[in-house]
């Protein structure tokens, strides 16, 4: 008999592994565009950038929201503004650290939904 508790480990597991397919793939589709990775999984003080990538020039912070259905919505509707809150500080740690204030930079966000076995990606640019 499964446990609610064995029930939210399977849960947390499957989110897991489809959020590392996910940021995977964003990193394949942001590299076939041209776009150079820097870094991934990003962590400054308890925020966390998934990708942080340049792109002629510019910084890019890379959100990616993976959606195997929309029971808790759409991919996008997952960037909250409490997330946006989190992503920016997150982002000035990153340019602090590397005493880089002044470059350009902007926070894109690569949402993936699978559709009858198959990953929809979006590359959304400047989402916030």
């Amino acid at each position: 008999m499964k446990t609610l508790e064995h029930t939210t480990w399977t849960n947390n597991r499957k989110n897991k592994v489809t959020g590392d397919v996910g940021e995977e793939m964003a990193v394949k589709f942001l590299q076939e565009k041209g776009i150079r990775v820097l870094q991934r999984n990003y962590r400054f003080d308890r925020g966390e950038i998934d990708i942080v990538a340049e792109d002629n020039g510019e910084i890019v912070f890379v959100e990616v929201k993976s959606r195997h259905s929309h029971s808790f919505g759409t991919p996008e509707d997952a960037i909250t503004p409490a997330k946006e809150s989190h992503l920016k500080r997150t982002a000035e740690g990153y340019l602090l650290q590397r005493g880089i204030e002044g470059k350009p930079c902007r926070f894109d966000a690569i949402t993936i939904q699978w559709e009858s076995g198959q990953p929809q990606i979006r590359h959304l640019k400047r989402v916030f």
